[in-house]
């Protein structure tokens, strides 16, 4: 979905760029336009109403119509939600009530009459041939006339926004941190880098952009700019060409090549001569992607150009006919051959390799001297690995001893997740204990002197994001293994899809597990009512748009965990679908209200995963009848139709495990690194606002910091992962 510039700037970083207008008496349309993103859960700070007022009226109505639709579409407010049950969550039926009750009325239909009588004569009913099922019964202006005005909660959710500069500095500030991002981005984010770079590509550009996915998509802005192309690897260029074909630039999935001009196939050519010219051992990266080397080259026609020999070479190299040994394969040999101070050796040259290597290289060890060489040389190549890297393995080293006897969770760059015994031989505590104190003693010496250093203590349990795959977009979304607090007595769920072309089935479902992770009970469209909880009921198919929402209240579930699925039943999957949301809201003792309170949602999410079962997060009781949701963003393949909570309660709960149970670094993590004895740490004190320069850490931007402050919210918590 394309975005307004102003779109982008407001949902990455919850600033409206400075408006522009004519001066005027604009007071009376900046409160009226305060009010009303009052009613979508956001607000004006106190600098962006004083600079609105400062304009006509003209000005604010213009800047209020653009900030109302994005902040609308950021909640998932843009949409009408519809119920099946008009008067949701009151009055709900026992689900065989309710089958029976739509019986009856197929059953007094003349048309549906005979095919139901049909039907129950052999003992199995299609649910979808009755008239009355899976289909809206009412308008949605009904379902508003039935339901109550919400009444305000001090417990709403409240959004600020804030004033930013120039919006040409704002985007040209969002493209940098995009491009310079130390951490892969989500495929939205990527999207929008995209955007960004068409406007900005040959403007400042960041130090460096260490994610060759990004590399790739500011170089596709670069060579239709005609400026030089930011190449390091042959990789590079065949990320390249997947851009400007419209492909992937992971290479997960296969590029169909287009025809690309003569001045376009020239640079790539001219870029990949230059680089095995300047390192010939480059050509062993070919290995990696070779069919897409050979398909590229079918498209660019190396022959017609012998003036770049170097780059034919590349091709060769892909079509087999010329030898270059891959890195990979050499180090290969040496562990096949058990020869780990050989592989060592070899791996020294390429740290990251190294790293993700070190694992294996410690099962692999004979004795207690190879595995300190492994640990020494993890030491000494430390300094060149980049900050994501570290930061992965110490996680992994931190969870090694624990996986051991349980299941071990997997999940690609999708978010598909899949769950499996650990066979893996153990690593000694001393040598990973060592390897460990080694890579915090890394982190803390790249991470900068905060100075006066002030803490939300709502961020300290966000998992850091080492990759944006694992955060889905949207707004309140933490990155996957975060765990956050539920604050509210009654807990609801929705989601929200429209079909592209055929019809489409998404079921809202809850499964609810015991400590022990075993079943005690769900709610989906075959079980309606459950304890402390009601499903609005069953729609089955969204040429419209179609929602469906749960409604839970806390202190009457039995079980420990709550965990709300989103299973296709049938037709588009979530990439598929023109839209596709999940999300969940709060409520307060008795607050009534629409299904769908914009001002009550914590959570919205964007579907577009490639499993047919989305996971978003799992709810957990904790001491004291606490209740905290863990952050999932995961997949489950499911099957190809009819997916259901009850098939699918097992690998649910597999896989919940393995994410409640394992241990994530988190923000609190790097706090407690940065942290030393000139460093001055206070906790965010709303009411003392410090005078001086601070670096802030938290979910969302407070106000009143001093503008020459370093803020990390949501919006660039990657920012605190070092280079």
């Amino acid at each position: 979905m394309a975005h307004s510039p102003e779109s982008l700037v407001i949902r990455h970083t919850h600033r409206i760029p400075s408006p522009v207008g004519s001066a005027g008496e604009g007071a009376v349309a900046a409160r009226q336009f305060d009010v009303a993103l009052t009613s979508v859960g956001f607000k004006l700070s106190a600098e962006l109403l004083d600079r609105l007022s400062e304009l006509s009226e003209d000005a604010v109505r213009h800047t209020a119509r653009r900030t109302l639709h994005t902040v609308s579409e950021m909640v998932g407010d843009h949409v009408r939600h519809n119920t099946y049950f008009i008067d949701f969550p009151a009055n709900m039926p026992d689900t065989e009530e309710f089958w029976t009750r739509c019986v009856a009325k197929a059953l007094g239909d003349g048309k549906s009459r005979g095919n139901v009588l049909t039907q129950l004569r052999n003992g199995v009913l299609d649910l979808l041939s009755l008239p009355t099922y899976g289909r809206y019964q009412h308008t949605y202006e009904e379902m508003l006339a039935a339901q109550d005005e919400l009444i305000a909660s001090a417990g709403d959710r409240v959004t600020v926004l804030h004033l930013g500069r120039e919006l040409a500095d704002e985007l040209a500030d969002l493209y940098r941190s995009l491009a310079g991002s130390t951490t892969p981005l989500g495929e939205d984010h990527l999207r929008d880098l995209r955007s960004l770079a068409e406007r900005c590509a040959l403007g400042p550009q960041p130090e460096t952009i260490p994610v060759r996915e990004n590399r790739a998509v500011v170089n596709e802005a670069r060579i239709a700019a005609g400026a030089d192309l930011l190449l390091d690897t042959v990789t590079d260029v065949l990320r390249l060409a997947c851009a400007l074909s419209g492909g992937d630039v992971t290479l997960r999935e296969p590029t169909r090549f287009r025809s690309l001009p003569r001045r376009v196939r020239r640079a790539l050519l001219a870029g990949l001569d230059a680089l095995v010219a300047a390192n010939p051992a480059k050509l062993a990266d070919v290995h990696a992607h070779r069919e897409p080397f050979k398909r590229l080259g079918e498209r660019i026609h190396p022959h017609e150009y012998p003036r770049w020999p170097h780059a034919a070479d590349v091709f060769a190299v892909a079509r087999g006919e010329k030898e270059a040994r891959s890195f990979g394969s050499r180090v290969e040999t040496r562990l096949d051959a058990f020869d780990v101070p050989g592989a060592v050796r070899l791996l020294e040259s390429a740290p990251g390799r190294l790293f993700r290597t070190l694992d294996l290289l410690l099962r692999t060890a004979a004795n207690q001297e190879e595995r300190d060489m492994v640990v020494d040389a993890a030491v000494q190549v430390a300094p060149d690995v980049s900050g994501r890297v570290v930061l992965s393995v110490r996680e992994h080293f931190h969870n090694r001893e624990r996986e051991s006897d349980r299941p071990r969770i997997f999940v690609n760059r999708r978010g598909r997740a899949w769950v499996a015994h650990d066979f893996r031989l153990s690593i000694p505590a001393a040598d990973r204990d060592r390897l460990i104190a080694a890579l915090d003693a890394e982190i803390r010496r790249r991470l900068p002197a905060p100075g006066r250093l002030l803490v939300d203590p709502d961020v300290l349990d966000v998992a850091l994001p080492l990759s944006g795959r694992a955060t889905a977009t949207g707004l309140g979304v933490l990155p996957r293994g975060s765990v956050s607090a539920v604050d509210g007595e009654n807990l609801r769920f929705f989601v929200y899809w429209k079909e592209t072309g055929r019809r489409t089935d998404y079921d809202l479902s809850t499964l609810l597990l015991h400590a022990d992770y075993s079943t005690d009970s769900w709610l989906s469209y075959t079980s309606l009512t459950a304890v402390g909880g009601q499903h609005s009921g069953d729609v089955t198919e969204a040429p419209e748009g179609a929602s469906e929402f749960i409604d839970l209240t806390l202190d009457r579930v039995r079980g420990t965990f709550v965990v709300p699925q989103v299973n296709i039943y049938t037709g588009e999957g979530f990439e598929e679908a023109e839209e596709s949301f999940f999300g969940f809201m709060l409520r307060d003792g008795e607050q009534k209200g629409r299904p769908f309170e914009p001002r009550t949602v914590r959570m919205k999410s964007e579907l577009r995963g490639v499993g047919r079962v989305a996971l978003p997060l799992v709810f957990r009781r904790g001491p004291g009848g606490r209740w905290h949701a863990k952050w999932l963003h995961l997949y489950l393949k499911g099957v190809s139709s009819a997916n259901q909570v009850e098939q699918n309660q097992i690998s649910v709960s597999k896989v919940v495990r393995a994410v409640v149970e394992r241990e994530q670094l988190t923000v609190g993590y790097l706090i407690d690194l940065m942290s030393d004895d000139t460093t001055v740490m206070d906790r965010w004190d709303r009411e003392r606002v410090p005078d001086g320069p601070v670096t802030y850490i938290g979910l969302e931007r407070p106000e009143g910091l001093h503008p020459d402050s370093r803020i990390i919210t949501l919006g660039n918590l990657r920012d605190v992962i070092p280079g």
